[in-house]
């Protein structure tokens, strides 16, 4: 059977770290990227067996992935966030292909949970992710967030869903939604791409009208409400900033 590393990148993840890489046990080595924890995630990950390495420099999502991609040894990478769990059914599917690989890159489903409620609908499921592969097949996009497997080889479709604990409270909610805002207003502003007040606000109500009822966020009952909401305030934040970006940009003294 071939070999396996997990890689995970982290930063502040004692609450989760755990349960993701007892969930990667069977991995041939497990490899931990910390940008600078300052609670127990490097000791924890330590203590399980994880090969840990610090990188503090950070640059995005993307390329701290590849440098933890670049730190694996084995025939295949399985690359985890802190916040996901690889139940028993998705570890048989995911050994089946160590012994007999029909591809050389896999996705598989993603089951999210918010606040508590695993999400059916709303445009957050199936939501496939590829995330298995030949060490040499693929590498990640560099962007600085919702990065991207690059990869030229057809991708092979696992069944069963990779879980994701990604908001266990609204206070996570709010954060992530302030974090992955201005990322992406960054990433946004770094392509030249422009926005406005208008705009902003318009982003959002399609946010909106896209999850609740095109995705059919209804069906996850109230909760589908909260998470549609939620949505369109990080897409208009998003636009926001990037509008406060540019005039903030046009207000700077110009060069002589």
């Amino acid at each position: 059977m071939a070999s396996l590393s997990v890689t995970v990148i982290t930063q502040n993840e004692a609450h989760n770290i755990e349960a993701c890489l007892r969930s990667v046990s069977f991995a041939d080595e497990i490899i931990v990227l910390d940008s600078g924890s300052t609670d127990q995630t490097v000791q924890i990950a330590r203590s399980l067996g994880a090969r840990v390495s610090t990188s503090a420099d950070w640059q995005g999502f993307g390329v701290q992935k590849n440098r933890a991609l670049s730190l694996a040894t084995s025939d295949w990478v399985l690359s985890l966030d802190a916040d996901e769990r690889v139940p028993d059914a998705l570890q048989a599917e995911i050994r089946a292909v160590l012994q007999a690989a029909q591809f050389d890159v896999y996705a598989f489903p993603r089951l999210s949970s918010y606040c508590g409620q695993f999400i059916h609908h709303s445009g957050w499921y199936p939501d496939r992710v590829t995330r298995l592969f030949r060490r040499q097949a693929a590498r990640f996009s560099d962007d600085l967030v919702h990065e991207k497997l690059i990869t030229e080889c057809p991708v092979g479709q696992l069944r069963t869903p990779l879980l994701h604990e990604s908001f266990r409270s609204l206070e996570s909610v709010l954060d992530k939604v302030n974090r992955y805002s201005t990322a992406g207003a960054q990433s946004l502003f770094a392509k030249g791409k422009s926005a406005s007040l208008g705009k902003a606000i318009g982003h959002g109500l399609w946010a909106f009208v896209r999850t609740y009822f095109l995705r059919r966020g209804f069906l996850d009952g109230r909760m589908g409400l909260v998470l549609a909401i939620s949505n369109a305030e990080g897409t208009y934040y998003r636009y926001l900033k990037l509008w406060l970006m540019h005039e903030q940009a046009r207000q700077l003294p110009k060069a002589p």
